[in-house]
């Protein structure tokens, strides 16, 4: 009899590992369910030395329909290595969305999608899920197939709408989660593209008057026989670098951004990045506000289709975009773990605000804490709309501030040698020196 490895998940979000030796994977999967298990992963131990059955796709070949034939979760499908972006996938999960809602089969609304379907990509990934539940594989588990796609919190979501026999109802939840994510990031891109505009327009004016117009003040100068002040030289002297050492320059440019990237790789330098970011004048509040919203409405997401509490604080964890608030779930996992609230930890951490963790303390002594954490997330949701308001409009003037000093320095620089001349040129009463 063929053996089968699994990895699965308990109700308390803790991973555990094990083999079976059943007929074919599908009853590998009813086994693990009835030990109280949430599988993850079920694989045919090639190891065991018994051949495949009947059905099963060949290694190295694409997925076979069989009737009743096992399943290889570690199937690569040739040709979706590419990525799909967030927008088609919301696009993607809000028309299943409907379409199972509206009380047609998941696998015919897997089919209707599938032609409509112009991204290359997904429409392989699509065609792939469909052909996982024909051949007896529950939706979840085919979305797992594709982790670079389909996220552990969409996973997860899924697998607890199957289980609970309300997939339409989470399908749609999820669809509005991902709605309201692309909507907090468009309007967060959107406040930041002025900004990029302007030091755009700084960058290149500063490149056109080190490249082309301060080298002609210098053939200037050097005929005036006067002795050049220092801000004057400090400015030529970066004009000769830019102009005469472009590579050199550009080389030490890239060096930095790479250094930066290195370090922030790194746990301290992301830790300290991401503290840095929550700290920062005007963009400081966008990120925090951005930060608490995701974490609100993922976990009353997830908590709400019936997902495990531990289970639902791990993929928030993960998903978060913050080392700073994983590091508060993570303390929160722990607290819970231990029978304890989620309160203490949340106002340990100091990043939420007393406003955010009393609404959770009354979540959790009224038993409604999914309604609580969305009406959190919603009520962020407005404070980012108005957060980036204000540092939209405190930005626009500080930028234009910051490029006026740039441009107004050189021009000042320039400008010293010829007041140094006309001194020198004039006495105390105005009048032309012998």
């Amino acid at each position: 009899m063929p053996r089968y490895s699994y990895v699965a998940m308990d109700s308390r979000g803790k991973e555990t590992k094990g083999t079976l030796e059943v007929a074919n994977q599908n009853e590998a999967i009813v086994r693990i369910k009835e030990m109280g298990y949430f599988p993850t992963k079920v694989v045919e131990d090639k190891a065991s030395g018994k051949p495949a059955a009947k059905g099963a796709p060949a290694k190295g070949k694409g997925k076979a329909k069989g009737k009743g034939g096992s399943l290889n979760f570690n199937i690569k499908i040739p040709g979706l290595g590419g990525k799909v972006k967030p927008k088609v996938l919301t696009t993607f999960t809000r028309q299943l969305a409907t379409l199972v809602e509206a009380g047609l089969p998941l696998l015919r609304g897997l089919r209707v999608l599938e032609k409509q379907e112009r991204n290359a990509t997904l429409k392989g990934i699509i065609g792939d899920l469909a052909q996982s539940i024909e051949g007896g594989s529950t939706f979840s588990e085919g979305l797992a197939q594709h982790p670079k796609v389909f996220n552990r919190l969409y996973v997860n979501m899924v697998k607890a709408g199957e289980m609970g026999g309300v997939l339409e109802v989470v399908m749609k939840r999820l669809s509005d989660f991902m709605e309201k994510a692309q909507k907090i990031k468009g309007k967060v891109v959107a406040a930041m593209f002025y900004p990029a505009a302007v030091i755009t327009v700084a960058v290149s004016i500063m490149g056109i008057l080190m490249v082309f117009v301060i080298p002609k003040f210098k053939d200037i100068f050097a005929g005036m026989g006067i002795e050049l002040p220092d801000f004057t030289k400090f400015v030529l002297a970066i004009s000769d670098m830019v102009k005469d050492h472009a590579i050199i320059t550009l080389g030490m440019v890239f060096a930095c951004f790479v250094a930066f990237k290195l370090f922030i790789k790194t746990k301290f330098g992301n830790r300290l990045f991401d503290r840095v970011k929550m700290h920062v004048p005007a963009i400081g509040p966008v990120i925090s506000k951005v930060a608490i919203s995701r974490f609100a409405r993922t976990l009353g997401t997830l908590v709400s289709s019936g997902v495990p509490i531990l289970q639902a604080l791990t993929i928030v964890k993960e998903t978060s975009g913050n080392i700073i608030v994983g590091e508060a779930v993570t303390a929160v996992h722990e607290s819970v773990k231990e029978g304890e609230t989620i309160t203490a930890p949340l106002e340990a951490s100091k990043v939420f605000p007393p406003m955010v963790i009393s609404m959770v303390d009354v979540g959790e002594q009224t038993g409604a804490l999914p309604e609580m954490l969305m009406k959190i997330a919603d009520n962020y949701d407005e404070e980012v709309d108005n957060a980036v308001a204000a540092m939209t409009s405190l930005l626009e003037p500080i930028m234009i501030v910051v490029l006026a000093v740039i441009v107004g320095s050189i021009v000042i620089a320039l400008f010293l040698p010829l007041i140094k001349l006309m001194d020198q040129g004039f006495d105390g009463n105005g009048k032309e020196k012998d």
